[in-house]
């Protein structure tokens, strides 16, 4: 779940990201007035790219925090077999290193 979040947020904020560049683009020939009123558009889409981009981080943060809180729980329920865990990625890690 919290991946496809991560994936909306992302194409979200690369649509808006090349929405105001083409904004941008377009103020480029325009002068005046209509130029402003582009380069305006093209501001708010980019400050909300930026917002989106914030509560993304924001989202990740928390689940990343929860993730840690759980971790730390089952070690403290589990050492044992958090012990063998650890012992076994080591010794696969160790083998894999060796063989080259």
């Amino acid at each position: 779940m919290l991946e496809n979040n991560i994936a909306t947020v992302n194409n979200d904020v690369k649509t808006l990201v090349k929405d105001a560049q083409a904004l941008f683009n377009a103020a480029a020939a325009l002068s005046g007035e209509k130029a402003e009123e582009v380069r305006g558009r093209g501001m708010r889409a980019l400050d909300a790219a930026l917002a989106k981009a914030h509560e993304a981080q924001a989202g990740a943060i928390v689940a990343g925090k929860q993730m840690a809180a759980s971790a730390d729980v089952y070690v403290k329920e589990n050492p044992w077999r958090t012990i063998a865990a650890a012992a076994g990625v080591g010794l696969l890690v160790g083998v894999i290193l060796g063989r080259k």
